[in-house]
């Protein structure tokens, strides 16, 4: 098995005109922050463009130190330095209402699609054939029931019935604390948008090594990852998986549906990085075999 390695972080605050269109950050958004290895220092910035809503006591103050709040970072909260202008006030709180009342309906429409989906879900075990099991590809066997998805910034079950017709798996380790993660992974998304209805035999899986489940549902959200992901508390006892895993990431591992290394981010001990596994699949993808895919690299 290959090692992991957490590579160094490196964080991109994002400038304050941009964060102004950003709502005001909460004690909850600030402990998400720290927990995902975010400095003090770099949350501090980040409040200091959106300003803080709220009110720091005594619980919130314990939380935030639990996180990993420098005492800078915590006085400069408690004295109101970061606290909304009262010219901005009114706006800002009708903005946070008619979110709270959007986040409300994607709740009621997520409790819906859940109950669709497990209707279908028992329309196929009940349609499923007795030798079912014996079709499943290496790969689907290793994640069944243990699938999920992002769909309008909510989490839901993935079908495994749908991830079993996969033939070509892109196992994809990544991490929202990983900067070289995040700079590609909306590559990725292009790249899967583009070819994915093309080539309905291919499929990409997230496996996280994110360090809560937080960070990784904020990850697949922010970053619209429109592929499935293993679940978070899955993923860290699944080694089956993880040995494809090269020593850092961003890691790009294309298997078959035998579980056997198709293209892959490392050669041997080299990182070529994912870019070249894409690099690799379009040649895959206008025909040639992966042997005559490695002649030509």
């Amino acid at each position: 098995m290959r090692i992991f390695f957490a590579g160094t972080l490196l964080i991109a605050l994002a400038a304050l005109g941009l964060a102004g269109n950003l709502p005001p950050m909460t004690v909850k958004d600030i402990s998400l922050m720290l927990r995902s290895g975010y400095s003090s220092e770099a949350v501090e910035c980040e409040v200091a463009a959106r300003h803080f809503a709220g009110t720091l006591d005594a619980t919130a103050e314990k939380n935030l130190a639990e996180a990993g709040a420098s005492p800078a970072l915590v006085n400069a909260l408690k004295s109101g330095v970061f606290a909304i202008p009262a010219e901005q006030e009114a706006a800002v709180q009708a903005d946070l209402a008619a979110k709270a009342q959007g986040r409300a309906r994607q709740v009621e429409e997520s409790r819906k699609l859940d109950t669709l989906y497990q209707a279908r879900l028992a329309q196929t075990r009940n349609a499923a054939p007795a030798d079912a099991a014996t079709k499943t590809t290496a790969i689907a066997s290793l994640v069944k029931g243990d699938l999920i998805n992002s769909r309008n910034g909510l989490l839901r079950p993935y079908l495994d019935s749908e991830f079993e017709k996969k033939k070509l798996i892109g196992l994809y380790f990544s991490a929202h604390w990983c900067a070289p993660c995040r700079k590609f992974t909306p590559n990725l998304a292009a790249y899967y948008n583009k070819n994915a209805a093309a080539h309905p035999e291919f499929e990409i899986l997230l496996v996280s090594f994110d360090k809560s489940a937080a960070a990784m549902e904020g990850s697949m959200r922010d970053l619209q990852m429109p592929w499935p992901a293993l679940g978070f508390d899955k993923a860290s006892g699944n080694e089956a998986l993880k040995k494809y895993a090269g020593a850092s990431i961003p890691c790009l591992v294309v298997v078959d549906e035998n579980g056997k290394v198709v293209f892959d981010t490392y050669a041997g001990k080299n990182y070529r990085g994912p870019e070249a596994v894409l690099a690799d699949l379009d040649q895959f993808f206008a025909g040639k075999s992966p042997s005559q895919v490695a002649q030509v690299r």
